[in-house]
C-alpha cells in the first residue's frame, strides 16, 4: 500500500491578517491544531496595516446584515481585549459632521440606523455644541458616537499572534497556497515556498483577503458558481503636517461607495486624511499626490482652516470588494459547507471595512461553524 505524500493536519488558517489571526486565536483557544500559512513575509502585510486603524461603532450598516452584527459584537470584544491584553488604544469617540441642510437631515437617518443596530449613546448635536465640542470645526449639525475609538493594529495583531502560539498554533510565513483539491478526508493543500508542504486538512479556512476569492477559484471540487469576482477599492490617505486641529475623529455624511474623507488619529497622534473611493483593476498601493486636490476641497467643508500644501501622500489601503462600482453594498461573507457543500472549508470573502473591528466577532462565527 502506497503512503500518501500529504501529511494529515487538523486546521489550517490561510491569511495571517487580522481576522485570519483571530480565527486562529479562536480555534486553538478551542483546542484545534492550528497552521497558519502566510505567502507574505510576516503578519497583517496587506488590509491590515493599510486602514484607519479605527474601532468602528457600528453605525452604517444594513440593519441585520453581517457586517452590522459582527462589527457592535467585535468592537464590545475589541475593546475589552485591548483592556485584559494591554493592547494601545483610545476611546475618543467621533463627530459625524454636517455642512448643509440637506446633509442635517441625513443625521437623523444615520442615527436610527445605527441604534437599530446596537449602538449605544448616539447624540444629534446642534452647531454651537458640535464647535463647543470641537472649537476648530466648521457644521450646520453633527451626529456625537462616543463609542468610536482608535487602536494600534499591529500591536493587536501581535497579541492575536501570541494567544494562539500559546495554544500551540504554529506559522508558516513565505509559504503561498499554489493549489488545492477537495479530497474524501478533507481539503489537499499544496504550499510552496523555500520549505513546501502537502497538506491534508481537515479544515481549511480561506481567510486570504484581497486574494481569497483568487485562491477559492483554484480549489478543485468547490463549485465555481460560489465564488464571488473581487473588485478593488482603493482608498488614498494624507498625513497632515502639524497637530491635529481636533481630539475626536471627524467624519462628513457618507458618500457611495466609502465614509468620506475623514480626519483620524493614531495612536501616536498623528493627523491623517482619507481615505477616498479610487476603483482600480489591480493591486497597487501607490498614493497620487494629485489627488490631494479634491482632499482639499472636501476638507474645508468642515475645516475652513486647512492650509495649502498641509497635506502629504501618506499611504493607500484596498478594499476587498464582491460588487462592482455601482453595485448596491456589500455584505461580508462567512462561507461553510452549508453554503458550498464542502466539508471542511470555510471562505471568507469581502472582509473590508469593518473588518478589524470586527474580527473577534468573526472569528467566534467562524469557530462555531467549524466546531459543529
Amino acid at each position: 500500500m502506497t503512503s500518501s505524500p500529504y501529511e494529515t493536519v487538523d486546521c489550517v488558517v490561510i491569511g495571517a491578517g487580522v481576522v485570519g489571526l483571530a480565527v486562529a486565536r479562536a480555534l486553538a483557544l478551542a483546542g484545534r491544531e492550528v497552521i497558519v500559512v502566510e505567502a507574505a513575509e510576516g503578519i497583517g502585510t496587506e488590509t491590515s496595516s493599510r486602514n484607519s486603524e479605527v474601532i468602528h461603532a457600528g453605525i452604517y450598516y444594513p440593519k441585520g446584515s453581517l457586517m452590522a452584527r459582527t462589527c457592535v459584537a467585535g468592537r464590545r470584544l475589541l475593546y475589552a481585549y485591548c483592556t485584559e491584553h494591554g493592547v494601545p488604544h483610545q476611546n475618543c469617540g467621533k463627530l459625524i459632521v454636517a455642512t448643509n441642510q440637506a446633509e442635517s437631515e441625513k443625521l437623523a437617518e444615520i442615527k436610527g440606523r445605527a441604534e437599530a443596530n446596537g449602538v449605544e449613546g448616539m447624540r444629534l448635536l446642534g452647531a454651537a455644541e458640535a464647535i463647543a465640542l470641537e472649537p476648530n470645526l466648521q457644521c450646520t449639525a453633527a451626529l456625537l458616537s462616543p463609542s468610536t475609538g482608535i487602536i494600534d493594529s499591529h500591536s493587536y495583531m501581535l497579541a492575536l499572534q501570541g494567544d494562539a502560539e500559546a495554544c500551540g498554533a504554529m506559522y508558516a510565513f513565505h509559504s503561498p497556497v499554489e493549489a488545492a483539491r477537495v479530497a474524501n478526508a478533507g481539503i489537499d493543500l499544496e504550499v510552496g515556498g523555500a520549505e513546501p508542504m502537502k497538506l491534508r486538512c481537515r479544515l481549511v479556512i480561506n481567510s486570504a483577503g484581497l486574494h481569497a476569492p483568487t485562491l477559492a477559484k483554484k480549489i478543485i471540487g468547490l463549485p465555481s458558481d460560489r465564488v464571488p469576482q473581487a473588485y478593488y477599492a482603493k482608498g488614498n490617505y494624507f498625513t497632515l503636517t502639524g497637530r491635529s486641529p481636533f481630539s475626536r475623529l471627524i467624519y462628513p455624511v457618507p458618500v457611495p461607495g466609502g465614509l468620506g474623507v475623514h480626519i483620524t488619529v493614531d495612536m501616536g497622534g498623528q493627523a491623517k486624511f482619507g481615505p477616498d473611493v479610487e476603483w482600480i483593476d489591480g493591486i497597487d498601493y501607490t498614493v497620487d499626490p494629485h489627488r490631494a486636490d479634491k482632499f482639499y476641497a472636501a476638507v474645508r467643508r468642515y475645516w475652513p482652516a486647512l492650509k495649502d500644501g498641509a497635506l502629504q501622500p501618506g499611504y493607500a489601503g484596498i478594499r476587498p470588494k464582491t460588487v462592482p462600482q455601482g453595485a448596491p453594498a456589500q455584505d461580508f461573507v462567512v462561507q461553510g459547507p452549508a453554503d458550498h457543500g464542502v466539508p471542511g472549508l470555510i471562505n471568507l470573502f469581502g472582509i473590508e471595512s469593518p473588518g478589524l473591528t470586527a474580527s473577534l466577532a468573526l472569528a467566534d462565527q467562524v469557530r462555531d461553524i467549524a466546531c459543529t
